[in-house]
């Protein structure tokens, strides 16, 4: 027969004391606006105040929390007046929170976040239930005159700074949106075949040759050489700013699109050899800007 040793350690977990600090660990018997109930597993009930729920304002019990769940949470009082012990749900969740925060900030995985308010020099909004800013730089690609349009939108934000003895936790969207736009980059570049023929706008002239805006946010250098089958000492005997010209693509490599007119043009003249002259020469690193941003690689959307 099971005797009263049998039970010793259930009997002692009932009896257990809490003292203000402790972190406990319960399962939700009621939830209300008002109140939630905590079983302890022990002969007392732990209560949480709405004060307590949360440091986000939008957070609802009814909503988020339910009956059965677990639950941790932080002591605040062994006794609220009622024989109840008085927790904190926020308490936990913070020091939780600025821990995930810490490593998302590592791991650059992206937020969704709807913004609450907006203060001097950018908006509020609350992410794992941590109160984060956005300054009026980091919400978009292009300059933001007015922050107040962005109250109520939805954003998808990164952690750029993430600071707990502090309490500060800065956010951007401006980020993001570098990112997808690298991305969105990149696929159109690896979609231009080798060989296809278009036009497009000369954006610059260099010594070595010309850049043309051949549309969709995509520009190629026209080398010198491929600029007609004749010897040019500078490219502006032929081309200027705002011409618009047919391109060639005849390579797309590492994110840089190189094309030709000469062989854009039908029936243009046989090259001529010059040898008292050779064309210019280039080197990539002078193309200023050819190579496409990577930063989308590994980024996580948490929806």
């Amino acid at each position: 027969m099971e005797s009263m040793a049998d039970f010793e350690d259930e009997i002692n977990a009932s009896l257990k004391k809490f003292k203000e600090g402790d972190v406990v660990h319960g399962t939700i018997i009621s939830v209300e606006e008002e109140e939630v109930l905590v079983d302890l597993h022990t002969f007392s009930q732990g209560v949480i105040m709405p004060d307590e729920y949360s440091d986000d304002p939008s957070f609802h019990a009814m909503d988020e929390l339910k009956t059965g769940d677990p639950i941790t949470a932080v002591v605040l009082d062994s006794d609220d007046g009622q024989g109840r012990v008085l927790l904190s749900r926020r308490e936990a969740v913070r020091e939780s929170a600025w821990e995930r925060l810490k490593e998302a900030m590592d791991t650059h995985e992206v937020f969704k976040v709807k913004v609450q308010t907006s203060v001097n020099g950018g908006v509020i909004t609350y992410v794992e239930g941590q109160r984060a800013f956005i300054p009026a730089s980091q919400l978009a690609l292009d300059y933001v005159e007015d922050v107040d349009e962005y109250v109520g939108k939805s954003l998808r934000v990164v952690v750029i700074t993430c600071d707990p003895e502090h309490d500060k936790l800065v956010l951007s969207a401006k980020e993001v949106e570098r990112e997808l736009a690298a991305a969105a980059h990149d696929k159109k570049i690896n979609a231009l075949q080798k060989g296809y023929i278009t036009e497009g706008e000369v954006v610059r002239i260099e010594p070595y040759g010309c850049f043309v805006d051949i549309g969709d946010g995509l520009t190629g250098l026209v080398h010198i050489s491929e600029i007609t089958n004749k010897f040019l000492k500078s490219p502006k005997e032929v081309v200027k700013y705002g011409d618009r010209v047919k391109v060639k693509i005849i390579s797309v490599e590492e994110g840089k699109i190189k094309l030709s007119m000469k062989q854009a043009i039908e029936g243009d003249a046989p090259e001529l050899e010059d040898e008292e002259h050779e064309p210019l020469e280039y080197h990539d690193e002078d193309e200023g800007g050819g190579t496409l941003a990577g930063l989308f690689a590994g980024i996580k959307l948490d929806d």
